[in-house]
């Protein structure tokens, strides 16, 4: 199933920051029969979509295909899976390039979004599909921090929220490195040419997603093939840089830069404790947490730290460790840790499901 829902058509949504919009669309895809009581929702990172598995022989595959489908760590034989692009999105939500009340597209006029906005959109958005509660929210990244969004904002409409590779908030350096990534991308945006940019703002980002061990690994000092030492000086020479080069143009040519701008911001801004008095941040659901080894992006002792918070505060709390060279990207990898990690959390969300066959 896929789906575009068109919501907030008589009131507008009301942004955390002041703004308002509407009407909003949110994309879509469902996995497997819909079972509004079995609910699985799946929450993406930066630059991901609703598109979380493939449908099926022929179909594209999904960001999260190891994890998802027929008899996989999340079945889609016992369970309804949801994928959804964020408000703000690039891949069929309302976002920079959707048509703005004026007719044309809202482009920079885009307000800014929040973790928080995007979770209340999602919320509305099941609504419409009939989902009182969800038995699992999870995501990585960013996607992790709106699984440990919802458990805060609508915790008697979640079963299990699970994050791997998110913390409650980012650091200075990480924080450092996005904003470094946005300025690649109003330049570009600057000088007409927005892909460059965000082409730009990727190969940032990849040195951030993979660990300097994974790199010197895979890649070390080797040259790429019939380069030339006298070439000018931002020519490509080593293999890294070609690697980085791929990836900043693959993504340029699927992605937007002004939504760039906007999740990156968003997860800057978050805060998982920002205007909440309770030490448990107001969750009742289980909370499930992994960090990643060599992950600088999202430290695993950041989200230590925030399991040993919440557990202290007398949430049902679990912290595991993937071990992984890869570094932060490790999540979207289909490796056995992230394997056991996934099945792992599947065996508390039946557990705690009130229908499910035991």
């Amino acid at each position: 199933m896929i789906e575009d829902l068109l919501l907030y058509r008589t009131t507008p949504l009301d942004l955390e920051l002041g703004a308002s919009i509407g009407p909003v669309t949110v994309r879509v895809e469902g996995f497997g029969v819909p079972r509004p009581r079995r609910t699985c929702l799946v929450v993406h990172a930066l630059t991901g979509d609703a598109h979380v598995a493939s449908h099926g022989p022929g179909d594209r595959p999904g960001w999260w295909d190891a994890f998802i489908g027929p008899g996989r760590a999340i079945d889609t034989e016992q369970w309804w899976v949801i994928g959804m692009n964020v408000i703000g999105g690039a891949a069929g939500s309302t976002g920079p390039s959707s048509p703005s009340p004026d007719g044309g597209p809202y482009g920079r006029a885009f307000p800014v979004v929040t973790v928080r906005d995007m979770v209340r959109v999602q919320a509305a958005a099941l609504d419409a599909l009939g989902v009182e509660r969800v038995a699992l929210v999870i995501g990585g990244s960013v996607g992790g921090m709106q699984a440990l969004e919802w458990a805060a904002l609508y915790p008697d409409r979640v079963g299990v929220a699970a994050a791997v590779g998110a913390t409650a908030s980012l650091g200075a350096l990480s924080i450092g490195l996005n904003q470094a990534q946005r300025a690649a991308v109003a330049l570009g945006v600057q000088h007409q040419d927005p892909a460059g940019g965000l082409k730009v703002a990727r190969m940032i980002a990849m040195l951030t997603y993979r660990s300097a061990r994974h790199l010197a690994t895979r890649f070390g000092r080797d040259w790429q093939p019939g380069a030339d030492p006298a070439a000018p000086p931002e020519a490509v020479r080593f293999q890294v840089e070609s690697y980085l080069e791929h990836q900043g143009a693959k993504l340029a040519a699927r992605f937007e830069a002004e939504t760039y701008l906007r999740m990156s911001r968003a997860m800057d801004l978050y805060d998982l404790f920002d205007g909440r008095e309770s030490a448990d941040a107001g969750i009742r659901s289980l909370v499930r947490l992994a960090g990643i080894t060599h992950d600088w992006l999202f430290p695993p002792d950041d989200v230590r730290w925030l399991h040993e918070r919440l557990q202290e505060a007398g949430v049902d709390s679990r912290y595991t460790e993937i071990p992984s060279e890869v570094g932060h990207d490790a999540f979207l990898i289909d490796t056995p840790p992230m394997q056991e990690w996934v099945r792992s959390v599947m065996s508390d969300v039946r557990a705690a499901a009130p229908d499910m066959p035991r």
